[in-house]
């Protein structure tokens, strides 16, 4: 047995054993001596910061700050949780800056594969993987885009994008020039979900600025230079590549109505808003007015400001970032999430049904304790297993003199945790662990459980430093059941599949959306929580179109990790 699951076993038990020595009135009469013998164990924080030492992670951002401020540097770069090797166990993936027209590093830089030694550590295996990057990156997004069976990586860089293939050896191919992906220009989040119900995932990438070092433009006031403002720079259109299941992609953002408007956008999440069993999509953008692009069978109509979701209650656009879509509620809509910097506030959009949205942040207190944050990697997760989603927050800002400019407000800054309690919203952060005090200028944050423990950790990419691993403690004092969904005739990754589950008269249901957060891919695998429960009635999968099956498993294993294949009957 792994040491960790024995000292936990033993923590149980320990207490199991004095609290019943108590009610039977044994304590007392034992000895001083005997007492001291068993000392408390110290309660580990809910999240647990693991050093490089302990990890095997010595890898480090590189921004190349530079007296230009050329604005790339102080916004990457993202990061991702990826199982490319099948074994069951999440690898890591981090996203480097790398030469450009602005920047030519003094040494070469490259992105970075760890792989999973299912110990608690890492192993460097980028030089073989072969998935370097070759351009200044931003982002990734993971998936099956073949049905190969093996997650691919798409690695978005100004000014070009890369598609690594995964050649199941463990090793990738660059495959952007075949594939017709490179999607040239200033590119940042991006998406794999099947946008025409054609059981193939397609590829959504959120454009940002018109930008190239002929371009850079001096911002500020003398002597005082800062990071321009997206408002310095025209916008550019996103792109929506069709997969034509030959390896090839169409272009289709010109007649799916994506590219009508120029964005400046940073998070992109799909997700079933309207329950029409089409993908809609989310996307944030900066100093414009945010998109939510409503799927009309395989076209896009952007419904933002009619649906609530473009502007403040004011009628202004923010500086939208970070996105993410749950059903928080759980009244079987989907509800989505957005963060903008500092004093714009954060949006907790409660769907009203009929396309529209209800900002409930301040009501519910997100929107005061946000309201000198700039949200960077943010999304829903159940942290703690008790089967509500709760909401994770990663802060800094943009611009790193901001503090000489806006004196309440700081580059690096605090992450904010939120616990749904199922009737409201607690701000749990300064109970969650030192980590929680640390100012850091966080970027992309991957949700993923790498110790397979059954709590969903956390992976933070740092601007200009190495990134943050935090072991979630939380999760396993309640009971899950993990699952990983792979499609047949609905696509591979099954993005857009519904999952219910039920424990006695608890019953709970989660949603597989595509991408979500800041320039960063997740744990493909769904996490139900249970809280102290101890037996799953029923499990049921619906499966997205063009599929659209439902199916139900009887008396899955609790606290344990699941695979359902569509149309098989059974998990494994």
């Amino acid at each position: 047995m792994d040491a960790s699951i024995r000292m936990r076993s033993y923590s149980r038990s320990r207490r199991r054993f004095l609290h019943r020595l108590g009610q039977a009135g044994l304590a007392a009469a034992l000895p001083r001596g005997v007492w001291d013998a068993f000392p408390a164990p110290q309660t580990p924080p809910a999240f647990e910061e693991i050093p490089p030492t302990a990890s095997g992670i010595h890898w480090k951002h590189v921004a190349g700050l530079s007296p230009q401020m050329y604005v790339p540097e102080s916004l990457g770069a993202g990061c991702a949780f990826i199982d490319y090797d099948n074994d069951g166990w999440m690898d890591i993936y981090l996203v480097n800056s790398g030469k450009c027209d602005f920047y030519d590093p003094p040494r070469p830089l490259r992105n970075a594969l760890y792989h999973n030694n299912r110990d608690g550590t890492f192993t460097d295996v980028t030089e073989r993987a072969g998935a370097t990057g070759n351009a200044y990156g931003m982002g990734v997004a993971v998936g099956d885009y073949d049905g190969d069976g093996l997650p691919d990586l798409y690695v978005t860089q100004y000014p070009r994008n890369v598609l690594y293939h995964n050649n199941g050896d463990g090793t990738f191919t660059d495959v952007t020039e075949k594939a017709g992906v490179a999607a040239p220009g200033w590119t940042t989040s991006a998406v794999w979900f099947d946008y025409d119900n054609d059981g193939r995932l397609d590829l959504f990438v959120c454009g940002f600025l018109e930008f190239s070092k002929a371009k850079n433009i001096y911002c500020g006031t003398p002597p005082l230079r800062a990071y321009c403002m997206p408002t310095a720079y025209p916008g550019t259109p996103c792109r929506l590549f069709h997969n034509n299941g030959d390896g090839t992609f169409a272009d289709v953002s010109r007649e799916s109505g994506i590219s009508k408007q120029l964005a400046k956008s940073w998070g992109v999440v799909a997700a079933d808003i309207n329950n029409d069993g089409w993908m809609d999509l989310f996307v944030s953008n900066d100093k414009l007015p945010n998109f939510l692009f409503a799927n009309r069978k395989g076209s896009f109509e952007d419904i933002g400001a009619l649906g609530g979701v473009a502007y403040n209650a004011m009628g202004v656009a923010r500086s939208g970032m970070c996105v993410d879509a749950a059903d928080f509620d759980q009244d079987g809509w989907i509800d989505l999430f957005l963060t903008n910097v500092d004093h714009e506030m954060f949006s907790l959009y409660r769907n009203q049904k009929g396309e529209a949205f209800d900002d409930v942040a301040m009501p519910t207190g997100i929107g005061a304790a946000t309201v000198r944050f700039s949200g960077m990697g943010s999304r829903f997760f159940d942290y703690d297993n008790d089967g509500e989603i709760d909401l994770i927050m990663c802060n800094a800002h943009p611009d790193t003199v901001v503090q000489q400019r806006i004196p309440d407000v700081t580059y690096a800054q605090k992450m904010v945790l939120f616990r749904n309690t199922g009737g409201s919203w607690k701000n749990v952060s300064a109970e969650s662990g030192p980590v929680f005090a640390k100012d850091i200028s966080s970027r992309g944050l991957a949700l993923g459980d790498f110790d397979n423990d059954g709590s969903v950790d956390m992976l933070i990419s740092i601007n200009d430093g190495p990134p943050i691993l935090l072991r979630n403690n939380a999760g396993r004092q309640n009971h899950w059941l993990g699952v990983r969904l792979r499609g047949r005739k609905a696509n591979v990754d099954a993005i857009g599949a519904k999952i219910t589950y039920r424990s006695g008269d608890f019953q709970r249901h989660r949603w597989l959306v595509g991408a979500g957060g800041f320039l960063s891919a997740h744990d493909p695998r769904v996490m139900l929580g249970l809280g102290p429960r101890t037996k799953v009635d029923w499990i049921e999968v619906k499966w997205p179109p063009p599929s659209n099956k439902v199916e139900r498993f009887v008396n899955p294993p609790v606290d344990h990790y699941i695979k359902i294949v569509e149309g098989e009957g059974k998990w494994e």
